[in-house]
């Protein structure tokens, strides 16, 4: 088989595997796109951004075919302190009036024994890193109004520095005021559109 039937013949599997798959809109009012770093390296902020949208797509018949897929705009991004989240969209941190958006793409899926791991690109402030997610899928499951619903739970630990966020003040012994790791978790809820 030459090189272009091999890439043809690949095109429809894939196509006839996402042929299976559904696909869920993320419903924002109940999911949370979220944050924790360290400040002072003795406490945790806790954040998360507000406006975002996004799909997870699931195949009944293999989970590691399944996707999750979000957009967040990055002006959204919240601490319940006002002060502190307008130091936060400064060019120090998310630089939000350059970057107005940050962005996670699903690439794959992989089971790692009993443990499932949602491995894509994340973007931040125009840099793209891999990073793996490990994650729990749940449901899907119809609501009491007739709605088919799933959810998809996960976190995972980046270095700010990696995607541009360089704020760099520290104390007089020498630690950070804001820690350089941060948590980033997904807890993403979808409803499955009704068939017309």
């Amino acid at each position: 088989m030459n090189n272009r039937k091999a890439l043809l013949l690949a095109a429809l599997v894939a196509l006839a595997a996402l042929a299976f798959a559904d696909e869920y809109k993320i419903d924002q009012a109940h999911s949370q796109v979220g944050f924790t770093t360290k400040h002072l390296m003795i406490s945790n902020v806790n954040g998360r951004f507000t406006d975002f949208a996004g799909t997870i797509t699931y195949d009944p018949k293999g989970v590691t075919k399944s996707a999750v897929n979000v957009s967040i705009k990055t002006p959204s991004i919240t601490t319940d302190n006002a002060g502190r989240d307008e130091d936060l969209r400064n060019s120090e941190f998310m630089d939000v009036a350059k970057f107005p958006e940050m962005t996670f793409a699903s690439k794959k899926v992989e089971k790692r024994g009993s443990q499932l791991v949602l491995i894509g690109d994340l973007t931040i402030k125009g840099v793209t890193k891999q990073v793996e997610i490990p994650f729990e899928l749940n449901g899907p499951i119809t609501d009491p109004w007739g709605n088919t619903r799933i959810a998809a739970e996960g976190s995972t630990t980046i270095n700010r520095r990696d995607y541009g966020v360089t704020y760099n003040r520290m104390m007089k012994d020498g630690a950070a005021v804001v820690a350089d790791k941060v948590k980033i978790t997904l807890n993403v809820e979808g409803v499955k559109a009704k068939a017309k």
